[in-house]
Order: structure tokens, then C-alpha cells, then sequence
């Protein structure tokens, strides 16, 4: 686990950065004198602070083994689909198939992860639960009032909530020579969170066209091309705590990044349907937990299936 020599330096770079970084914060706040930039600033420090939190949270889990991680991913699973199905519309016979989704659907995918049955894992939301989780709203008077959109709601709540994100512990499952995989965990999150941050950082400072404004208007083409570069450089430097040479380390890194900007994309797209800022509040500065897990949610099936089908021997 991430308690190897690859794994501590990992964590020692990032908690570097983080400390770094609330040492500059600090000091911003000493500075600063009107009210807009304070509450910029408090912003920024919130922001650091909450990824204290997540990243003590998770290196905690990742020390002590794969079913403590497997939990805790678990346990994201169900607030995010929490956040999503609370700004979904529902009627009384929606209720069961909610139910179902929170008390069956989401431990036994789960469940799946935890006794590594690769081959259920893969095909029960997509497939058995697409196709039978309609038959639980069928039950009641009004079942069929919207009941194309209100099914098609519950079921990409659990495709984006329960099922990508349920690939990031996946990861554990396989069995790569030489290779420690809770450290893909690590290169995925570290890849596809920095290049959130870097595509932020790109875009204050040299955002000029927006990439796609009616959707989120915060992001622009240099802020996407700046971020994306700089996380795939980010992550083929890291390509000694992984299985890959570093042309692999680089392709992979890119593909994250990318499928990351589009999964911010599609869920920020989601969020503008809704009406709604954030998913939610759960973590300060950040807004909701899928705030925080956009880009994994469609990084993290596409990394695992990719490095099984290239890497692993199980």
C-alpha cells in the first residue's frame, strides 16, 4: 500500500505543496486590505484546507489496506449520490427504486470491488441494474407520468455516482508484477486533481477565449490546453511509482486529463440543467463532493479497463 518507500514519497511532495501552499495563503491574508480580495483569499485558504482534510483522509486509508479504502470510497459513493438524486425531481414511485438504489445497488457493487469478482463488477449497473431497476417504479398509480426521464435520472446517478467512481478502488483488484496498484490510486487522483487546478491557475492567468461558455464560463482554451499539458508533464515525471516507461506515464497522464475536462464538462452541464452553483456544501470552498470528483468520475473507468486489459495478469 501507499506505505512503501514510492508511497511516502509520494505523500511527502504532496503534503510539501499543501504546506507550501498554506504558507502563502497565510500570508495573503496579511496583505490583503479590501474586502473583495479577502474574501478571495479566504476562498484560497478554505480550499487548502479542505485538501488537508481529503488528503489525510485518503492516505489514511490507502496505509491501513484495500478494505479500508474500499469503504471509504464507498461512503463517497453515497453522498455523491446523495448530492445528485437530491436535485432530482421525484414522485412516490420513484421511492422504492431509490431505496433499491441506496440499499442494494450501491453495497453490492461495492461488494463486487471488495471480493474482486471482476466480471460481475464490470456488468451489473450497466447492464442488469439498466435493465431492471424501471420495474421497481411500474408498482405504483402514477408510474408512468415522466417515467422515461425520472428512470433515466436515477440511472445515470448511479452510472456517475456509484459505478465510475467505484473504479478507483477497482484499481486495487489487479495484480501487476513488481507494482504496488493502490500507487495507480495515487497517480490517478494526483494526475486528474491537478490538472483541475493547474486548468484553474492557466485560466486566471492567461484565459483569454472561452471553451465553452454557456456550459461553464470560468474555463477557457488556455486554461485547458496550459492545464492539460501541465498535468501530463506532471504525471510523466511520475512514472517511476507506476508499472508504465514514461511515454506510457504520458499517455496515460493525457488521457486522465482529458477525459477529465470532459467529465467536468458534462456534469457542470448537468448542474446548469439543474439550476444549482455546486452539487453542494460538504466540503468548504470546494462545494459538494461531485464538485470535488467531476473529472474521476470519468477518468477512473477508462484508466482501470485500460491498465487491466495493457498491465495486469488477472
Amino acid at each position: 500500500m501507499i506505505g512503501t518507500r514510492q508511497g511516502w514519497m509520494v505523500l511527502g511532495g504532496v503534503l510539501t505543496v499543501l504546506a507550501i501552499a498554506s504558507l502563502i495563503g497565510y500570508a495573503m491574508s496579511l496583505r490583503v486590505r479590501d474586502d473583495a480580495s479577502r474574501k478571495v483569499v479566504e476562498n484560497l485558504n478554505a480550499r487548502i484546507k479542505a485538501w488537508w482534510v481529503m488528503v489525510v483522509v485518503l492516505a489514511g486509508a490507502l496505509m491501513t489496506g484495500p478494505k479500508p479504502t474500499i469503504v471509504l470510497f464507498g461512503l463517497i459513493s453515497l453522498v455523491a449520490l446523495r448530492e445528485f438524486l437530491t436535485l432530482t425531481p421525484t414522485r412516490k414511485a420513484d421511492h422504492f427504486a431509490l431505496l433499491m438504489s441506496f440499499f442494494v445497488v450501491l453495497p453490492s457493487q461495492y461488494g463486487l470491488v471488495w471480493t474482486a469478482w471482476y466480471g460481475v463488477f464490470t456488468i451489473f449497473v450497466p447492464v442488469y441494474v439498466f435493465l431492471l431497476l424501471p420495474a421497481f417504479t411500474i408498482i405504483s398509480d402514477d408510474a408512468t407520468k415522466n417515467f422515461l426521464q425520472r428512470t433515466s435520472e436515477t440511472q445515470w446517478a448511479l452510472t456517475i455516482c456509484v459505478y465510475c467512481i467505484s473504479h478507483v478502488p477497482a484499481l486495487l483488484m489487479l495484480t501487476i508484477p513488481g507494482h504496488d496498484p493502490a500507487m495507480l490510486i495515487v497517480f490517478l487522483l494526483v494526475v486528474a486533481e491537478s490538472s483541475d487546478v493547474l486548468q484553474y491557475v492557466w485560466g486566471k492567468l492567461a484565459g483569454r477565449h472561452k471553451i465553452a461558455p454557456h456550459v461553464s464560463p470560468s474555463k477557457t482554451v488556455e486554461g485547458f490546453a496550459g492545464g492539460v499539458l501541465s498535468a501530463t508533464a506532471l504525471g510523466t515525471c511520475l512514472w517511476w511509482m507506476t508499472p508504465f516507461h514514461p511515454w506510457q506515464a504520458a499517455l496515460y497522464s493525457f488521457l486522465i486529463a482529458m477525459t477529465g475536462f470532459l467529465g467536468g464538462l458534462v456534469m457542470s452541464a448537468i448542474k446548469r440543467d439543474r439550476g444549482v452553483k455546486d452539487w453542494g456544501h460538504l466540503i468548504e470552498g470546494h462545494g459538494g463532493m461531485l464538485d470535488r470528483l467531476d473529472s474521476i468520475c470519468f477518468a477512473a473507468p477508462i484508466f482501470f479497463h485500460l491498465t487491466r486489459f495493457f498491465f495486469s495478469t488477472t
